[in-house]
């Protein structure tokens, strides 16, 4: 008896890895799963209040989501991200970004087939794509972690099938440039094949690196995948609610999954995100004052001992990714820094970052109370696992 060799191929998910470290060490801080410090609006609240009212809420609903949350989110495309939904097009509630990623590739590619991911890479995008029987092929991003859309276009083989990136990125940071992002989905249609855009961390930008969607780009609608989350800008990671934009003629594949998968999102958390999206970006944008002041903070101090470490100043997402001038493998410093000095981080290796030691830190769980003493914890000890 044994598990799939397709389930063996598949990494580890690191997170539960290093949170079984923090359980194990009292009073850590952790730098290192990507969540927000702050909670859903009330605007959430209230709408489960009508929730209960209604007993047919407690029955399977509509594939695709709830009619008032297509609509709301609909709004919010058009306002926010510069497309409208039409015939072209179609919009999906799912259970968090992960689901709709996972959604888009069983839609469009089979066993064999070759996904383009850009390095360092989410990691459950690389998992989901070897669970699928699918093969990752890897381009490296430049120094400053931007897209190199020559390097993708050489990448690109008669079995590609798509070519997946992540603005504002995880683990990097970085905020890819509208020229890039138009290059790269311009090249997906001469190519036929198509692009797989998430937006997860939408709102998370600073000094006025400003977001594009390529979602928007005229005439894109036929082979463009738009991915979003309300996990990290509400304060939602628990309610497991995204969303999808494909193209008209995956809706039907799209639905096929969907509803072998889970039939609908949990509706209690589309109800729930109805009264989020009430609430609006205003909601969000004040919260993140506190996550700025924390990078501003967590800026700082890492300046300090650039000859200990580097790492390019990305404006977006809440992630440093920190290169280590150290011979030692990045999970021995992660564990060392959860057991000496009570703080968490992520070891680059969960990205595909096999050479040299890199260290994932993320920044949007600290709130003003914790901030001060998790950066400090940080950075004291890195310096003295470096020295």
């Amino acid at each position: 008896m044994r598990e799939s060799r397709r389930m063996q191929s598949v990494q580890s998910p690191i997170i539960p890895v290093v949170g079984e470290l923090i359980r194990n060490h009292p009073g850590t801080i952790s730098l290192g799963q990507g969540v927000v410090y702050y909670g859903p609006p009330r605007e959430a609240e209230s709408e489960l209040t009508a929730f209960w009212k209604d007993p047919e809420n407690h029955k399977y609903k509509l594939v695709r989501g709830l009619a008032p949350l297509l609509d709301l989110v609909g709004l919010k495309l058009e306002s926010e991200n510069g497309f409208r939904l039409g015939a072209d097009n179609a919009l999906v509630i799912t259970a968090g970004g992960n689901l709709a990623f996972t959604n888009a590739l069983l839609a469009i590619a089979d066993p064999g087939d070759e996904i383009i991911l850009q390095t360092p890479y989410y990691f459950n995008h690389e998992m989901a794509v070897t669970m699928a029987g699918c093969q990752p092929v890897l381009v490296d991003t430049d120094s400053e972690y931007q897209l190199r859309p020559d390097a993708i276009a050489a990448a690109i083989t008669p079995r590609t099938r798509a070519v997946v990136t992540v603005s504002p990125n995880n683990p990097t940071g970085a905020v890819y440039t509208e020229e890039s992002l138009r290059t790269v989905n311009g090249l997906c249609r001469d190519r036929g094949i198509y692009h797989v855009h998430d937006e997860a961390y939408e709102y998370f930008t600073y000094e006025g690196a400003p977001h594009f969607s390529p979602g928007s780009i005229e005439g894109s609608a036929g082979y463009t995948i738009s991915l979003y989350s309300l996990s990290k800008a509400y304060g939602f990671a628990s309610w497991r609610i995204g969303y999808m934009v494909v193209p008209d003629h995956l809706l039907d594949a799209v639905k096929k999954i969907q509803d072998t998968l889970l039939i609908c999102a949990p509706v209690i958390s589309q109800c729930a995100a109805i009264g989020a999206l009430k609430a609006g970006r205003a909601y969000c944008r004040k919260r993140q004052e506190t996550i700025i002041g924390v990078r501003r903070h967590l800026l700082e101090e890492l300046d300090r001992d650039q000859g200990a470490w580097e790492f390019p100043k990305t404006q977006g997402a809440f992630y440093f990714l920190l290169r280590l001038n150290t011979e030692k493998s990045p999970m021995e410093l992660v564990e060392a820094l959860v057991r000496e000095h009570k703080v968490a981080a992520i070891p680059g290796t969960a990205f595909g970052m096999e050479q040299g030691c890199l260290l994932r830190v993320a920044y949007g769980a600290l709130d003003a109370g914790t901030a001060a003493e998790g950066v400090g914890r940080l950075v004291r000890g890195l310096r003295r696992l470096l020295a």
